[in-house]
């Protein structure tokens, strides 16, 4: 599916002469996902129209719905369904220590946790931003997203252990 930008998506129209070539780059970058599977899982919903409380390509995803979608595709992490419930997963990550297919957290809902994307190196993540939207990768220093950072989480062994155990 192609993405076009579209004036109910200011965010999208800032990024839109970006994303062919993010879309590329993500796609052959050894940082970029090429050595972790949810990094890759992620990026084949490039496009995928953002839907509050959505789970899958077919229904659009809300950010946590790309999250726990691909964490269970990619890992067989069964992760919960809300931003705040899955920072709790994992362990704590320094900002300067991430690595790609880390979770990291923002803060645009006035709360913190209240969105998350998937870090996929180089200072860019991929999530489902909002309503109008589309699942895309952006740079976490552009000032909205410096603004809003709230720390990163990674899914540690022991998680993807106790749910390889749990199937």
């Amino acid at each position: 599916m192609e993405w076009v930008a579209t004036s109910d998506d200011p965010i999208g129209l800032l990024v839109s002469h970006k994303f062919k070539r993010d879309r590329q780059q993500s796609r052959t970058s050894s940082v970029a996902g090429g050595d972790n599977a949810m990094v890759s899982e992620a990026l084949n919903y490039l496009g995928i129209r953002y839907r509050f409380g959505g789970s899958s390509p077919d229904t659009g995803f809300d950010c946590s719905g790309l999250v726990a979608y691909s964490a269970e595709r990619s890992l067989g992490l069964k992760l919960p369904r809300n931003a705040a419930e899955i920072a709790q997963q994992g362990i704590s990550v320094a900002k300067n220590e991430l690595k790609a297919g880390d979770l990291v957290f923002f803060n645009t809902m006035g709360r913190r946790y209240s969105h998350v994307g998937i870090y996929l190196g180089d200072d860019r993540f991929v999530h489902s931003p909002s309503a109008g939207g589309v699942v895309r990768v952006e740079s976490m220093t552009m000032a909205y997203w410096t603004k809003r950072y709230n720390g990163a989480r990674r899914l540690d062994n022991s998680l993807m252990a106790s749910a390889r155990a749990a199937n």
